[in-house]
């Protein structure tokens, strides 16, 4: 178990604004489509902010639920409304700032100490908590950003219009996109005592290989949007289909609900459109190369189909820059995903470690299921 520091609680408490200003700013954007006549998108961003503050609310209920069984039913109903008012992770952020604080500067430190030392117990809620709250970041984020991006680089790319906020805003979505992957990560590891360390190298070698493919695949599918919202719609219907097919076949076992489990399923399909994930801690090297191999012929082939198709559009700067980066991107990201798997992978700074994942399958995730639900989600 890794310890909670003091520079842990202040990106906890950095977290919290940015949440609030978050909330803000889809406010402020919807408000201004509305403002310029362009209700569509004006709708379009809050649905994607309510859909997406619906599910992160179910399964943060869903897991106090869990986490409280057989206590007070009167906190639980209360745990309830405020969900209901879509207000849950403020609680969740209580609870973090809560242990996180008792954690960081309250404890003492212990080298080795026992899993039924006090001061373990609260490191340990101090990092679950934690670790709750950047799942539900890394949901919100894919049901949420991501889609928000893709409506702003489009009218950014049909219309024409550019300011420099709009650039800032762009890029701050990518980033955001990826640093929330990376902040994962590094709780997740934070949260299982036979995971690796996520060190310096190894965090900055995997935050630009998600940037980069992450990136490279959103513009790839805006460049599709702006050819045909039709086709476009199509193909983030059948990407998402291969991606729920793919959970259904690995027999995810991270709710303990069916019908949660099956909702989980479909959170997933979503997010696999646009980056891969491990959701059985499971070698994957197969499955990783044939998923950025597709990524590699759609990107290829939508820029081949603009060629054909409208051919008057390639002249056009936006698609020349468009094109550019994606390319570059993809290939980058790829060299990033290769050098972070050969060389800054945490498991190759444990040897122990590598058994570990190769032979992490049902059986394992059997027994892990009563104590930590964060053993079954996106190891990789």
């Amino acid at each position: 178990m890794m310890k909670f520091t003091k520079q842990n609680f202040g990106f906890l408490v950095g977290g919290i604004i940015i949440y609030v200003v978050d909330i803000g700013v889809d406010f402020y954007v919807a408000i201004k489509y509305f403002c310029q006549g362009q209700y569509p998108w004006g709708i379009l961003i809050l649905c994607f902010r309510g859909l997406s503050s619906l599910i992160t609310q179910i399964f943060s209920y869903e897991w106090f639920k869990n986490d409280w069984e057989g206590t007070d039913t009167r906190k639980l109903k209360w745990i309830f409304l405020v969900h209901l008012f879509q207000c849950g992770i403020f609680i969740r952020y209580w609870f973090a700032l809560k242990y996180g604080y008792q954690a960081a500067y309250k404890q003492i430190s212990s080298g080795d100490a026992s899993e039924t030392d006090p001061s373990y117990l609260i490191q340990k809620q101090a990092i679950d908590a934690v670790t709750d709250i950047n799942m539900l970041r890394v949901f919100k984020t894919f049901l949420e950003t991501t889609p928000q991006l893709f409506v702003q680089i489009y009218t950014f790319m049909e219309h024409g219009k550019t300011n420099f906020y709009q650039y800032a805003a762009i890029l701050m979505s990518f980033c955001g996109i990826s640093i929330s992957m990376v902040d994962y990560q590094i709780s997740l590891r934070k949260s299982l005592p036979d995971k690796g360390e996520f060190r310096v190298p190894s965090k900055f070698i995997y935050l630009f290989y998600k940037l980069l493919t992450i990136s490279s695949w959103i513009l790839s599918i805006s460049l599709t949007t702006l050819l045909s919202v039709r086709i476009s719609v199509i193909l983030l219907i059948f990407l998402w289909a291969c991606g729920f097919a793919w959970t259904l076949k690995q027999h995810t076992t991270f709710c303990k609900s069916k019908k949660m489990e099956y909702l989980y399923r479909t959170v997933v399909g979503i997010i696999l459109i646009f980056t891969f994930f491990n959701v059985k801690g499971r070698r994957t090297k197969v499955c990783i190369s044939i998923y950025y191999a597709t990524h590699i012929v759609v990107t290829l082939g939508i820029l081949f189909v603009y060629m054909f198709w409208k051919p008057f559009i390639i002249e056009e700067m936006y698609f020349i820059i468009a094109s550019i980066l994606t390319i570059f991107g993809l290939v980058l990201g790829i060299i990033f995903l290769v050098v972070y798997y050969k060389h800054f992978h945490p498991t190759l700074y444990c040897k122990t470690q590598a058994y570990s994942d190769e032979v992490d399958g049902m059986a394992g995730q059997k027994d892990r299921v009563k104590t930590d639900r964060f053993q079954n989600f996106l190891m990789q």
